[in-house]
């Protein structure tokens, strides 16, 4: 049994869910959200700050700032509140309410845009928030997660060689695409050290982060307004865009059998599901990155009134018998 002093010295991020059995396909879930944080960006927070630590650029007076649609938000108030520093979390009004709670439970200062910029959106709005708390006061420190390679990095150390270690006959990964780091970080890695693995990126639809155009997204945690500025399109072999209404669906399908997984995880799993139906066979061998938990998401994805506000009131109705409309393309 483990003894930690520190809330990021664990996370239980070794368990697979075999999802045959509800996605009749050959589709195992590498689950993340068995930490302190809830999420896969407990790895990304303390990379990032662990790195500007050792670099010098946190000081005792220091106040962490950074925009997030809600988990890299926990995870940083968490560290912070481990580290006596002072977080400042900028999101949008898409948080769910259970998020902001936690990071305000956790002494962190949440700034909520409402306005979105006329041609980035929310996102826009976040960053140019942020930017105006760094020119008010020197004291202010952003670990900018969309640029700062400590993000990617978190996941080329970590969480590609784990998955390397419990299948080295993996033959696709699915990977989210937020922010990217998480991707190209997974891809990274295995473009180096097990190329013939084939990289499948998922993304929200709506999101530009592919080149489309921007549209509606009412889920927090995948997709973007504003180009990566990781992202390295060579290193991904296929791309699966998902509609958010067939994100509740599979959260719903997952539910039905005991998961109770967030709204990114019922993205990536919905685009695997439909990806390995186009291109899979039995004897593939196949793993999605899970990178939350469900309890943040009991009043938007799993609270019918929301759900059927936003996208109907039939979206949920015979879903197990409905294939998912999700879009995939090649690369």
């Amino acid at each position: 049994m483990p003894v930690i002093s520190e809330p990021h010295q664990y996370n239980e991020d070794a368990l697979y869910v075999d999802l045959a059995a509800i996605v009749d396909q050959p589709l195992h879930l590498k689950c993340e959200g068995f930490n302190f944080a809830g999420s896969i960006k407990l790895k990304a927070a303390t990379e990032m700050v662990e790195a500007a630590e050792r670099r010098g650029v946190i000081h005792p007076w220091s106040v962490l700032v950074e925009s997030s649609s809600g988990n890299l938000g926990v995870a940083l108030s968490l560290l912070a509140a481990s580290k006596g520093l002072r977080f400042v979390c900028v999101t949008d009004s898409r948080c769910n309410l259970a998020t902001r709670r936690m990071m305000e439970a956790l002494g962190a200062e949440v700034h909520v845009m409402t306005d979105p910029d006329p041609e980035e959106g929310l996102l826009g709005a976040r960053l140019r928030h942020v930017r105006e708390l760094l020119a008010s006061d020197e004291k202010y420190v952003w670990l900018n997660q969309y640029g700062n390679t400590d993000n990617w990095r978190a996941h080329y150390r970590r969480t590609a060689p784990e998955i390397h270690r419990e299948f080295p006959d993996l033959d696709v990964l699915f990977v989210g695409a937020g922010t990217t780091g998480t991707l190209m970080g997974c891809a990274r890695w295995f473009r180096e050290y097990a190329p013939e693995v084939r990289i499948v990126a998922v993304d929200a639809a709506g999101s530009v982060t592919f080149g489309d155009a921007p549209g509606r997204r009412m889920i927090p945690g995948l997709g973007s307004s504003v180009p990566s500025q990781f992202l390295e399109r060579s290193l991904v072999d296929d791309v699966v865009r998902v509609e958010e209404a067939d994100t509740v669906r599979m959260c719903h399908r997952l539910a039905r059998r005991g998961f109770l997984f967030g709204g990114s995880t019922g993205t990536v799993v919905s685009g695997a599901t439909r990806w390995l139906a186009e291109h899979g066979t039995p004897g593939t061998v196949s793993v999605a990155l899970a990178p939350d938990l469900g309890e943040r998401y009991l009043d938007t994805v799993y609270q019918s009134n929301w759900v059927e506000a936003l996208y109907g009131d039939d979206v949920l109705r015979d879903e197990e018998e409905t294939v998912p409309a999700q879009r995939a393309c090649s690369a």
